[in-house]
């Protein structure tokens, strides 16, 4: 193991908070968020901040390579044995056909090389013991042999299961920071290895690191998250106008417009149903129609274009100050065709997707926050493989040149939510971003990331959730969870939460809209609401975080020397500040944002 000295070739952002953890003694314990990515052309910042964590960005618009030598092992390794190969490969077994060495470069640094490999899990393995209810979060710096491919980390159970851990593209000449993980729902030994589809290849690798988290360990950790890049703290002194302190003033802080963007889709019931209305416009400032603005809604038969119900709701959600991202444009699925657009010919097609193109994106010109252009295209390639490989990126082109201001969204599933589809991993999802960010007509354009959330049945694995993030993240792009969703099963909320917290808490995500409502409007997988609109657990979760987050009045009490210290979500407030013996209130008005310097604000009252 050699470590890399720190230079301007990685992006890099890293959090670390301090935890008391029980039992284990007093000692930190840090979350390094640390990520590589291979730079994208961006029109961004050298150096920009996001929430108060900063990303190094040297030469962001350079074509860069990676590390010529791996970062130091996370966590000094976690529980991995002999993680930096400094004492050759013990520890270390070849695992499969192949064979393993260790070798060392040039500059001294020794790694770890699975050869002679004739399958894809033919590579160097690792036993370690697993522990129900932990999470463990997986990194390993990794290079293959020759060209890339797709390197992923597998872990083998003891039922002779092979779970997807994480997956990185590795290029030959530089190392390359695969990040991932796992939640363990079972105790058991599992055995460490890795994939490459590519036998022809071998696999390098060093500084590999598997650490454990408790539960309670991951929430300190977000709290310490939310609180750090979500609040700033603000003081108040109050005094007489004679600068005497007035203990036992109290302030009141009332959010009038909270920063973070936490909402819910929509759907057209919201036309009918005065009760669905009053539920929504009571929690909600954004949104996203369902399926209102689809292609397969608005233009049903060839050549009839009917927005009337998309307006209405526009109309409605503009009467109640709601912002609304649209959704969507295109999607790649062929089966979500209007039903006359799959029997095109390539030339009709043409005109009819340009058609569609300016028909929607003209209609909704500055009405919109964000649209998702070209939906779900990791997965599906209907428009690709009918006018080419640039498709998708062309409509990127299109739309912001129709109309520029929007964020223009790659909407995805299962990027982060499940690490067994190869499709959309952060990998590949950034592979894709770099493919439509290079294509002529997008400069300047206002990129975002859309990952759509929607967790399936079981305990999700939060720290592939955070890894992916990680990996996102280091394009400086904004993030979003679009969708978010947690299927019916008996611990619904639990998981819903785990999941809203988890998104909320990360610095780089900046909106979080779920897929999510009352049953009376037919939403009946994360149902909010019963047909009574009586609360159901996701309901109660997802109202406590509301108020959790920001949007109820705050009373706090002036100590013996005038002086009341409040954490505070970004946003924007109305404050009051009374005091028993004075009968006219101060007000004011106060705007808390990400940049706010913590200063004294004095409130002087008149007898």
């Amino acid at each position: 193991m050699k470590v890399a000295a720190e230079g301007c070739n990685l992006l890099l952002f890293i959090t670390s908070y301090l935890l008391l953890i029980s039992g284990l003694g007093v000692h930190s314990l840090s979350y390094d968020h640390s990520a590589t990515t291979k730079a994208i052309t961006l029109s961004l910042p050298i150096v920009s901040s996001v929430n108060t964590q900063t990303y190094l960005c040297c030469h962001c618009f350079e074509n860069k390579q990676c590390l010529a030598e791996p970062r130091r092992a996370q966590y000094g390794g976690g529980i991995i044995v002999n993680p930096g190969f400094d004492h050759n490969i013990e520890g270390w077994t070849a695992f499969g056909n192949g064979a393993i060495k260790e070798v060392m470069s040039n500059g001294g640094n020794r790694f770890i090389v699975a050869h002679n490999r004739t399958q894809p899990l033919d590579s160097f393995s690792q036993k370690v013991q697993l522990k129900k209810g932990m999470l463990y979060t997986f990194s390993a710096w990794l290079q293959v042999s020759e060209g890339s491919d797709t390197v992923s980390v597998m872990f083998k159970t003891k039922r002779n299961e092979m779970v997807r851990g994480g997956q990185v593209i590795a290029k030959h000449g530089c190392w390359t920071l695969l990040k991932g993980g796992i939640a363990a729902n079972f105790s058991s030994p599992v055995e460490i290895l890795f994939e490459s589809k590519n036998s022809a290849e071998e696999i390098w690798a060093d500084n590999i690191s598997l650490q454990p988290f408790t539960k309670k360990q991951w929430r300190s950790l977000q709290d310490a998250s939310i609180e750090r890049v979500r609040k700033r703290r603000v003081r108040f002194q109050i005094t007489h106008v004679n600068e005497t302190a007035l203990k036992g003033a109290k302030v009141i802080t009332r959010p009038i417009k909270l920063n973070f963007p936490f909402g819910c889709g929509m759907n057209h019931y919201i036309l009918t149903n005065e009760d669905y209305q009053s539920w929504f416009v009571s929690r909600f400032k954004f949104t996203t129609f369902t399926n209102e603005m689809k292609w397969y809604s608005t233009e049903k038969k060839q050549g009839e274009e009917n927005y009337t119900i998309a307006d209405a709701m526009l109309k409605f959600t503009q009467e109640n100050d709601i912002s609304v991202r649209g959704h969507n444009i295109f999607w790649d699925d062929p089966k979500y065709q209007p039903d006359w657009v799959r029997t095109l010919s390539p030339a009709d097609l043409t005109k009819a997707a340009a058609k569609r193109m300016k028909s929607v994106v003209s209609r909704y010109k500055g009405e919109l926050i964000a649209w998702d252009v070209m939906n779900e295209n990791l997965h599906f390639h209907f428009y690709e493989d009918k006018f080419g490989e640039n498709a998708s990126a062309v409509a990127y082109a299109t739309a912001y040149e129709l109309d520029p201001e929007p964020k223009l969204f790659l909407n995805e599933f299962n990027t982060i939510e499940y690490s067994g589809d190869e499709a959309s991993n952060p990998a590949k999802y950034i592979k894709k971003l770099k493919e439509i960010l290079s294509f002529p007509g997008v400069s300047g354009m206002s990129a975002a990331i859309g990952l759509q959330g929607h967790f399936a049945s079981g305990q999700p694995n939060l720290a592939y959730m955070r890894s992916g993030l990680d990996l996102l993240a280091t394009t400086g792009l904004p993030i979003w969870l679009t969708e978010a969703s947690v299927d019916p099963q008996p611990s619904q909320a639990e998981y819903l939460e785990e999941v809203l917290r988890e998104a909320y808490s990360h610095p780089a995500v900046e909106g979080i809209i779920m897929f999510s409502g009352p049953a009376q409007a037919g939403f009946n997988a994360t149902t909010l609401a019963d047909e009574t609109f009586k609360n159901t657990a996701a309901g109660d979760v997802v109202d406590k975080l509301i108020q959790e987050w920001g949007t109820g009045p705050n009373i706090a009490t002036a100590d013996s020397r005038g002086i009341v210290d409040i954490s505070l979500h970004h946003g924007d407030y109305d404050v009051t500040v009374t005091h028993p013996l004075i009968h006219s209130p101060i007000t004011l008005n106060l705007s808390v944002k990400k940049d706010f310097s913590l200063e004294t604000i004095h409130v002087k009252m008149h007898a």
